[in-house]
């Protein structure tokens, strides 16, 4: 493994890691005051964050939706982030051209949930070094995740994570299974659990995806109790209006009090 994955799995403090920031970049001003109030929370609870920001949305139903401020706008100011906290950042890769574009900017390459099968995408991120990070597919057993993860190996970086994000279940709803968690973690790589992805509900009639956020609590209480070792949350001063999955994302005032509860699990089970 390599320095980045060794220091969020391997901490004095025996914590999870946390990945969490925005859906998507708004604005520099929104990312840093994220980015602090979060760097705040965990340095005090003592878990590893990365901050973690799209630069732009490949993924919408409707042609209207809100897709990003510009690539190198948002790219920027997710360096910047990186730049004043010193802290890690990850960001979403769509297409194999992209993969050294963002490479430059972040510290870890996400591989989206419906392109986790795409060879190209994942040896290119494999081929720029930094840290790669695959969601699983809502329609791939959580074993099948092992030949995605291999791909990266294979293409000469072993710097891979993997994140739990929920099944498809019927055609407008997701269920996490747990069991998953364990099972992807023989394959050798930390497993994180997508806590607010696993509570969308998609394909609405509306073109806009919606979500259950009444329910991040219980799932990642669930995650942490079943030994993931990272949690993803997308957190947002006011869900209500924000440009990108504003249904299942975490108010940003109840990250601490979440956070706090998570710790005393994760201890508890230690």
């Amino acid at each position: 493994m390599n320095n980045l994955i060794e220091q969020l799995t391997h901490n004095p403090a025996g914590n999870f890691f946390l990945l969490a920031g925005p859906c998507v970049i708004e604005g520099e001003d929104m990312a840093l005051r994220i980015a602090e109030k979060a760097v705040t929370i965990t340095e005090k609870l003592n878990i590893p964050y990365v901050f973690k920001g799209s630069y732009r949305k490949a993924n919408r139903s409707r042609l209207d939706s809100f897709t990003g401020i510009g690539d190198e706008k948002a790219l920027n100011i997710l360096k910047k982030v990186h730049d004043t906290f010193g802290i890690p950042t990850v960001t979403d890769i769509h297409t194999a051209s992209e993969a050294a574009m963002a490479a430059e900017y972040v510290d870890i390459l996400q591989i989206p949930a419906f392109l986790c099968r795409q060879t190209d995408l994942l040896v290119a991120a494999a081929q720029t070094g930094k840290t790669i990070n695959i969601k699983k597919g809502q329609f791939l057993s959580p074993l099948a995740m092992k030949f995605a993860a291999e791909k990266v190996v294979e293409a000469g970086n072993p710097q891979v994570m993997l994140t739990e994000r929920g099944t498809t279940f019927g055609y407008q709803d997701l269920v996490v299974d747990f069991r998953g968690i364990p099972e992807m973690q023989t394959f050798g790589h930390p497993v994180v659990l997508d806590v607010t992805h696993s509570l969308q509900q998609p394909n609405q009639t509306s073109g806009v995806t919606g979500g259950m956020p009444q329910l991040i609590e219980t799932i990642a209480k669930a995650g942490v109790a079943a030994g993931a070792d990272g949690l993803f949350l997308e957190t947002h001063e006011n869900p209500a209006v924000a440009k990108s999955d504003g249904a299942n994302m975490l108010r940003l005032d109840l990250l601490e009090d979440l956070l706090t509860k998570l710790v005393r699990i994760r201890q508890a089970i230690r």
